[in-house]
Parts: C-alpha cells; structure tokens; sequence
C-alpha cells in the first residue's frame, strides 16, 4: 500500500478537499492501493472542516463530515510514501520532520511553477473563495494522479 499525506495549515480547508478529491480520483481509476492522508502544520487535533470546505464539497458530491483535522508530526511523514503540500512554507515544515526526499508542492508535483505551484488558503473568505480553491485544487489533482499513478505503477515493477 502506498501511502499519500497531503498538508496545509489547519488541515480544514485545502488538504481535506484535497484528499476527498485524490481518493475520489483514484477510485474511480481504480488504484484501490493508493491511500491519501491528510494533516496541518499548525492544526487543533479534531476540529472539523470548514463550514466553506465542507459546503463547496457538498456541491461537488464529497462528504466531509466525519473528518477530522490532525496535527502534523514526525511519524505521519515517516509513513508517507509521497507528502504533497499545499505551499512552499509547509514543505518546509515537512522537510524539517523528515520528509527531504518525499515531498512536493503540489502544483509543482502537477507541472506548475511560481505562483500557479501554490494553493492560495480559503480560511475566512466568503463560499465564492472556497470554491476559487476547489476548482484550483480540481485542476492540479488531475494533473497530479496521472504521473502518481505512473509512479506507483513504475515502483511496483522494480520491487
């Protein structure tokens, strides 16, 4: 089983619609060996998701209500197989908890550069925000699963 541990800051707005839409992605690709985490740099252990993550996942048929945010730590990045981050600053974080190696921007992951690497943090903003982030999100983790799965499929004929 691989593992993959998005993060973001609260862990409950963009890494949990992230990782509702990731594991939807692979579902429906049927990559069933593919697990997706998530957690925050700086999130309150089981807070739930946004009001606005949660409002604009609904709209797109992902239910977050039983998630529950989680603290980065040091032995979520040692479990992950692959950490994508939702910014440069947290990749950083993850580095520093042993993630060197591992991890990426997620849009740099997908083929962006710059600004266009980063996803902009929802937290505050009104439900058009949210939903700015989603359609960002929707975009980099279609362009994300297709070298993910390549990858995985890539490892599992070396081992």
């Amino acid at each position: 089983m691989t593992l993959v541990l998005l993060v973001c800051t609260g862990n409950i707005c963009r890494s949990p619609l992230a990782e509702a839409m990731l594991g939807r992605e692979l579902t429906s690709r049927g990559v069933p060996e593919i697990a997706v985490v998530s957690a925050g740099t700086g999130a309150w252990d089981g807070a739930p998701a946004s009001e606005g993550a949660y409002l604009v996942g609904l709209e797109h048929e992902l239910d977050l209500s039983a998630h529950r945010a989680r603290l980065l730590t040091r032995d979520l990045v040692q479990g992950a197989d692959l950490v994508l981050t939702m910014a440069r600053h947290h990749r950083a974080r993850v580095d520093e908890l042993g993630g060197e190696g591992r991890t990426h921007v997620l849009g740099e992951y997908a083929g962006r550069s710059g600004g266009e690497a980063e996803v902009s943090d929802p937290f505050g903003g009104d439900l058009d925000l949210y939903r700015e982030t989603y359609t960002q999100l929707d975009d980099l983790i279609r362009l994300s699963v297709d070298r993910l799965v390549s990858e995985h499929r890539d490892s599992g004929r070396r081992e």
